[in-house]
Protein backbone atom coordinates (compact mmCIF):
# COMPACT_ATOMS: atom_id res chain seq x y z
CA UNK A 1 0.00 0.00 0.00
CA UNK A 2 1.26 3.70 -0.69
CA UNK A 3 2.03 5.55 1.70
CA UNK A 4 -0.69 7.48 3.57
CA UNK A 5 -0.34 11.34 3.09
CA UNK A 6 -3.38 12.20 4.92
CA UNK A 7 -1.40 10.56 8.30
CA UNK A 8 -0.03 13.86 9.64
CA UNK A 9 -3.33 15.04 9.89
CA UNK A 10 -4.40 12.59 12.65
CA UNK A 11 -4.09 12.69 16.23
CA UNK A 12 -3.27 10.42 18.50
CA UNK A 13 -2.12 6.50 17.20
CA UNK A 14 -2.68 4.59 14.52
CA UNK A 15 -5.33 2.09 16.91
CA UNK A 16 -7.06 5.79 17.67
CA UNK A 17 -7.45 6.14 13.29
CA UNK A 18 -8.48 2.84 13.65
CA UNK A 19 -10.92 2.79 15.37
CA UNK A 20 -12.04 6.15 13.68
CA UNK A 21 -12.66 5.15 10.74
CA UNK A 22 -14.18 2.11 11.88
CA UNK A 23 -17.27 4.31 13.24
CA UNK A 24 -16.96 6.43 10.22
CA UNK A 25 -18.08 3.10 7.86
CA UNK A 26 -20.15 2.00 10.49
CA UNK A 27 -21.87 4.88 10.35
CA UNK A 28 -21.82 5.29 6.31
CA UNK A 29 -23.41 2.48 6.09
CA UNK A 30 -26.29 2.79 8.50
CA UNK A 31 -27.35 6.54 7.04
CA UNK A 32 -26.84 5.63 3.31
CA UNK A 33 -28.39 2.45 3.25
CA UNK A 34 -31.49 2.88 5.21
CA UNK A 35 -34.67 3.71 3.78
CA UNK A 36 -33.42 1.47 0.38
CA UNK A 37 -36.00 -0.44 -1.36
CA UNK A 38 -35.31 -4.20 -0.88
CA UNK A 39 -36.93 -7.85 -1.31
CA UNK A 40 -35.81 -10.69 0.34
CA UNK A 41 -34.46 -11.95 -3.00
CA UNK A 42 -32.63 -8.69 -4.24
CA UNK A 43 -31.07 -8.48 -0.17
CA UNK A 44 -28.15 -10.34 -1.36
CA UNK A 45 -27.34 -8.30 -4.09
CA UNK A 46 -27.68 -5.32 -1.77
CA UNK A 47 -25.77 -6.92 0.77
CA UNK A 48 -22.80 -7.13 -2.07
CA UNK A 49 -23.28 -3.70 -3.12
CA UNK A 50 -22.60 -2.05 0.38
CA UNK A 51 -19.54 -4.27 0.63
CA UNK A 52 -17.99 -3.35 -2.26
CA UNK A 53 -18.90 0.50 -1.70
CA UNK A 54 -17.33 0.22 2.10
CA UNK A 55 -14.35 -2.12 0.56
CA UNK A 56 -13.90 1.08 -1.97
CA UNK A 57 -12.57 3.62 1.35
CA UNK A 58 -9.23 4.08 2.66
CA UNK A 59 -8.40 1.44 5.69
CA UNK A 60 -11.15 -1.15 4.98
CA UNK A 61 -9.09 -4.77 5.27
CA UNK A 62 -12.89 -6.32 5.38
CA UNK A 63 -16.49 -5.72 5.80
CA UNK A 64 -19.46 -7.97 5.78
CA UNK A 65 -22.95 -7.10 5.62
CA UNK A 66 -26.37 -8.94 6.73
CA UNK A 67 -30.06 -7.89 5.95
CA UNK A 68 -32.37 -9.48 8.13
CA UNK A 69 -34.77 -11.36 5.38
CA UNK A 70 -36.95 -12.47 8.37
CA UNK A 71 -37.59 -8.75 9.42
CA UNK A 72 -38.43 -7.26 6.33
CA UNK A 73 -41.43 -5.93 6.45
CA UNK A 74 -42.91 -6.58 2.69
CA UNK A 75 -46.23 -4.23 2.14
CA UNK A 76 -47.93 -2.75 -0.30
CA UNK A 77 -49.31 -3.73 -3.44
CA UNK A 78 -45.50 -3.80 -5.01
CA UNK A 79 -44.68 -6.15 -2.05
CA UNK A 80 -40.94 -4.65 -1.62
CA UNK A 81 -39.61 -3.58 2.02
CA UNK A 82 -37.14 -0.57 2.73
CA UNK A 83 -33.65 -1.24 4.55
CA UNK A 84 -34.67 -0.30 8.61
CA UNK A 85 -31.92 0.18 11.31
CA UNK A 86 -33.69 -3.47 12.89
CA UNK A 87 -32.53 -5.27 9.83
CA UNK A 88 -29.24 -4.41 9.00
CA UNK A 89 -25.92 -5.70 10.49
CA UNK A 90 -22.47 -4.99 9.65
CA UNK A 91 -18.87 -5.75 10.48
CA UNK A 92 -15.71 -3.60 9.41
CA UNK A 93 -12.04 -4.09 9.89
CA UNK A 94 -9.70 -1.15 9.15
CA UNK A 95 -6.31 -1.89 9.29
CA UNK A 96 -3.59 1.29 10.29
CA UNK A 97 0.15 0.89 10.12
CA UNK A 98 0.44 -2.19 12.49
CA UNK A 99 -2.79 -1.58 14.41
CA UNK A 100 -6.34 -3.44 13.36
CA UNK A 101 -9.87 -2.47 14.57
CA UNK A 102 -12.73 -4.63 14.06
CA UNK A 103 -16.70 -2.37 14.48
CA UNK A 104 -19.64 -3.87 14.57
CA UNK A 105 -23.44 -2.34 13.88
CA UNK A 106 -26.02 -4.80 15.01
CA UNK A 107 -29.44 -4.12 16.10
CA UNK A 108 -30.16 -4.59 19.88
CA UNK A 109 -33.83 -5.40 20.87
CA UNK A 110 -33.51 -4.78 24.65
CA UNK A 111 -31.66 -1.21 23.41
CA UNK A 112 -34.43 -1.00 20.71
CA UNK A 113 -31.33 0.60 18.99
CA UNK A 114 -28.85 0.02 16.20
CA UNK A 115 -25.84 -0.15 18.50
CA UNK A 116 -22.37 0.09 16.65
CA UNK A 117 -19.26 -1.17 19.26
CA UNK A 118 -15.78 -1.87 18.83
CA UNK A 119 -15.75 -5.60 18.90
CA UNK A 120 -11.78 -5.77 18.89
CA UNK A 121 -8.87 -3.66 18.73
CA UNK A 122 -4.89 -4.05 18.66
CA UNK A 123 -1.75 -3.32 17.61
CA UNK A 124 1.35 -0.91 19.24
CA UNK A 125 -0.08 1.14 21.93
CA UNK A 126 2.00 4.03 20.54
CA UNK A 127 2.51 4.17 16.77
Amino acid sequence: MAKDRTAALFAGTDKDRAAFEAGIKLGSILHQFVGTPVTPRSARDLERAIESATRSQPLVEDVRVRIDRKRLRVRGPYRYATVSEDVLAAEVAIRVGRARAVGVLRYVPSLDYPLMYLKEIRGPAKS
